[in-house]
């Protein structure tokens, strides 16, 4: 079994997880601060950016994941969007997909983890990639699981065939962004690209 984190915008290894299967996403686990659960890289003109997600009192210790609440004081899903559309308008699949995202830079969810879970469903959707299992409630790890939820846990790195990106006429291949950029890249063959992506 493979133990995951709830991911902002997952990223392209996180989805190759995903496609091997036995993954099972922990919403009881405790948010972690700069993480991958409210944090996502994406390419932009001058590189790799993280875009996040601000949530209220991220700094209580031993929160449930799925008990974080977003914090819209500070207009992210605003910055988000004209991030993801300044990055890549240009790239093939994006007017494709945009309507389809644009939703989530528009509706305010309560919780974090609600809006992570819809994020999942529409990206495991697009790339015709099975949604894990998901947990409400702590998963304990067994011996022979691979735990990815811990902050520093990395688990092998995946190595993903390398795709044209939206800036590769002027930067080198930036690997493991989120899925969006992939996707972005390559519509409906992404889920092909994830099949090439290989334990370091």
């Amino acid at each position: 079994m493979i133990l995951l984190p709830l991911s902002y915008l997952p990223s392209v290894g996180y989805f190759a997880r995903l496609l091997q299967g036995g993954c099972v996403v922990d919403l009881g686990e405790h948010f972690v601060k700069r993480s991958e659960r409210n944090r996502a890289r994406i390419l932009a003109a001058d590189g790799a950016m993280d875009l996040t997600v601000h949530v209220a009192h991220a700094d209580r210790p031993r929160q449930p994941m799925r008990d974080m609440r977003i914090d819209y004081s500070k207009r992210w899903q605003h910055q988000h969007w004209g991030a993801l559309t300044a990055s890549y308008k240009g790239s093939p699949y994006f007017d494709f997909y945009a309507d389809g995202l644009a939703p989530f830079y528009e509706r305010r969810f309560e919780f974090l983890a609600d809006l992570n879970l819809r994020l999942l469903e529409q990206l495991c959707a697009w790339a015709r990639v099975p949604m894990p299992e998901i947990s409400d409630t702590y998963v304990e790890a067994r011996p022979g699981d691979l735990d990815l939820r811990p902050r520093h846990a990395k688990g092998p790195a995946w190595i993903a065939e390398p795709y044209v990106q939206v800036f590769a006429d002027r930067q080198p291949f930036v690997p493991d962004l989120s899925f969006i950029d992939l996707l972005f890249a390559e519509g409906p063959d992404s889920s092909s690209v994830l099949k090439r992506c290989r334990p370091e």
